[in-house]
């Protein structure tokens, strides 16, 4: 008993520092990746507490081998969008522009008993309300209510005003062409845009959105 008492607080101690190297996000949100690698070593811990006959270095070393692969997956993404929606997916619209996307729900597989509950969650009783709602790869739903006009409406209009949501341009140096459909814009006139402020080439530019109102955000590599 005395044994397994000190292997289960090792045991502790080791599952606590390999979630602390895998980084604050495993805590805060767990992709379909995360979540495995977080099961299996749950799993493995299980393994070495339940046979004490099992050295702990069965455990540990598989335990230390998952943080690696955990790591080196993280690593690449930062440096590759595809390999980062391949392990970690993709946001799915799930209401736009206030109407519901029923296929992305089936794509999704994502009943109106979800919705109605993750809206209820955050404090949104009324679906009429809801501009957009974004089911994200963690599946935690976020919701971008409609804001109320000022003025008064006309007969039969609606109280609320649609506002769209910023559309990333250039994410990693890469073009969206994708979003720049939505905008039935072109390359040429994102490279336009981006040489009145002095930029170049796509290349040079990290991170790029631009809003309903015209403003842009652009962050460059350095």
């Amino acid at each position: 008993m005395l044994m397994l008492f000190f292997r289960t607080i090792f045991v502790y101690f080791i599952v606590f520092v390999t979630m602390r190297i895998m980084g604050k996000r495993e805590i805060g949100k767990l992709s379909v990746f995360d979540l495995v690698i977080s099961i299996m070593i749950a799993e493995i811990a299980v393994f070495v507490l339940e046979d004490m006959n099992k050295s702990l270095m069965d455990g540990i070393l598989p335990m230390f081998t998952l943080v690696g692969v955990q790591l080196i997956i993280a690593y690449l993404s930062l440096k590759n969008e595809k390999i980062r929606r391949l392990f970690e997916g993709k946001s799915s619209l799930i209401i736009e522009n206030g109407k519901l996307n029923r296929e992305e729900m089936r794509r999704q597989r994502y009943n109106l008993d979800d919705l109605l509950l993750q809206l209820r969650q955050s404090k949104v009783m009324d679906v009429a309300n809801v501009e957009f709602a974004i089911l994200e790869p963690s599946g935690k739903l976020t919701v971008v209510e409609k804001k109320e006009s000022a003025a008064a409406p006309a007969e039969g209009k609606s109280l609320f005003r649609y506002e769209g949501l910023p559309l990333p341009l250039i994410m990693d140096g890469k073009v969206q062409d994708e979003n720049l459909e939505k905008l039935g814009k072109t390359r040429f006139w994102l490279k336009s845009e981006l040489q009145l402020q002095g930029i170049k080439e796509f290349k040079d530019v990290f991170f790029c959105t631009f809003d309903h109102r015209g403003k842009w955000f652009v962050d460059r590599r350095r």
